[in-house]
């Protein structure tokens, strides 16, 4: 059986000279063909997105995602801009940005104020098939335990308004000032979740389902799972790394149901939170709650565990020998935000900037394995994919 898959990245747009954040997103956009190309606008006006088409291999989303990169990439340049994928970039001010001309945009301004105002975070979101949504309502809570671990994978944002914030994402601690941010809950049907989403919407608190911001949910439009716990990664191979693990964790999670295997959760998701913050806090650099012992172990051992525990559900995709390369490499070269502080401690905060842009762009000194082994840059958009397009929850898109 094909579980197929697709992603949303998020990109911030930065001057090309001084590095810092600018509101030219709208610009950017006009030069990328309008709202019909795969690219929209997000709450502030220094960030666009980017939504790939749907896959059924990891090679294919890694070329869709490359080529969107690419296309984004040419488009800056060409307007004196540079595009950055990452939680947080290094330089900006909440001052002197501004949120996108959209009615429904103005209205989440004038209700969250500041929380809105310094929104100047981006994410990577993957969207994973699954048959039906009563079967994404049980899944997201069986999943939920080992969201942790990805969030830490794609970590790379130590830095906010030009200081170390001592984090590997401070945009995990600033997203979790939304108000339905954070771990899912757990529900024994879609009838139950979209009842309690309903009595959410009618407290006032938030104005639509757009607005559900949980680590994972049930897509509002498609018959998907979608992962929304990670930062925007700069380097293409570790958004496929995690969409990859992604997948196996909601097919793992779905045999489980079918054969009756699943033993159900204790609906306890408390230690949830912590473990969250514990990722945001150390990356790949420190320790992890493991979920299977719920105690601090190394980041490594619970990576390498989490693979194990997949291989299964892998294999059954295809992708255990590239999940694993690509795994292997991340630890080896550390996260995001350890390149990042590394770059701007040997230099300073432009070269770390200057590093984003480049990775993003796809430069690396050395190609990973995966991408001397698969990766075909004379290959048409699309190679390998099943119709049709990721799009956001919502029109236009949430922050994110």
């Amino acid at each position: 059986m094909t579980v197929r898959i697709g992603a949303e990245e998020e990109f911030h747009v930065l001057d090309v000279e001084s590095g810092r954040l600018v509101p030219r997103a709208d610009e950017l956009l006009g030069r990328l063909g309008g709202p019909g190309a795969g690219f929209g606008s997000e709450l502030q006006r220094s960030a666009v997105e980017s939504n790939s088409q749907v896959h059924d291999t990891l090679d294919a989303l890694f070329t869709d995602l490359s080529d969107s990169r690419r296309r984004l990439d040419a488009a800056a340049s060409s307007s004196g801009l540079a595009v950055v994928a990452a939680g947080t970039v290094p330089l900006a001010d909440p001052a002197f940005h501004g949120v996108t001309a959209d009615p429904r945009y103005r209205r989440m301004a004038d209700d969250y104020r500041r929380v809105a105002d310094e929104q100047l975070i981006c994410s990577a979101q993957v969207h994973v098939d699954v048959p039906d949504r009563d079967t994404a309502v049980r899944v997201m809570c069986r999943v939920s335990p080992w969201l942790p671990p990805l969030l830490a994978l794609s970590a790379s944002s130590p830095f906010w308004l030009g200081s170390d914030t001592g984090y590997a994402s401070w945009r995990t601690m600033l997203w979790q000032r939304w108000p339905t941010a954070g771990p899912a809950g757990c529900y024994g049907s879609a009838a139950d979740y979209d009842a309690a989403m309903a009595e959410l919407i009618g407290s006032g608190v938030i104005s639509d389902p757009g607005m559900l911001y949980h680590d994972v949910r049930p897509s509002a439009h498609q018959r998907t799972l979608e992962l929304r716990v990670c930062d925007a990664c700069p380097r293409a191979e570790t958004v496929v790394l995690v969409a990859g693990l992604f997948r196996a964790l909601v097919r793992d999670a779905c045999d489980r149901l079918e054969r009756g295997t699943d033993h159900g959760c204790d609906g306890h998701h408390e230690w949830l939170r912590a473990a969250t913050w514990r990722a945001a806090r150390s990356g790949l650099e420190g320790r992890l709650v493991d979920p299977e012992t719920r105690r601090a172990t190394p980041a490594p051992m619970v990576l390498r565990g989490m693979l194990h525990r997949l291989r299964p559900a892998l294999e059954a995709s295809g992708d255990f020998a590239t999940v694993r390369t690509l795994l292997e490499e991340a630890l080896a070269a550390g996260g995001a935000a350890h390149r990042l502080r590394r770059a701007a401690q040997d230099e300073d905060l432009l070269a770390g900037v200057d590093m984003l842009v480049a990775e993003t762009r796809g430069d690396r000194p050395v190609p990973s394995a995966f991408v001397r082994r698969h990766r075909r840059p004379d290959a048409p958009r699309g190679t390998g994919q099943a119709p049709g397009r990721v799009h956001s929850a919502t029109t236009p898109g949430t922050p994110g």
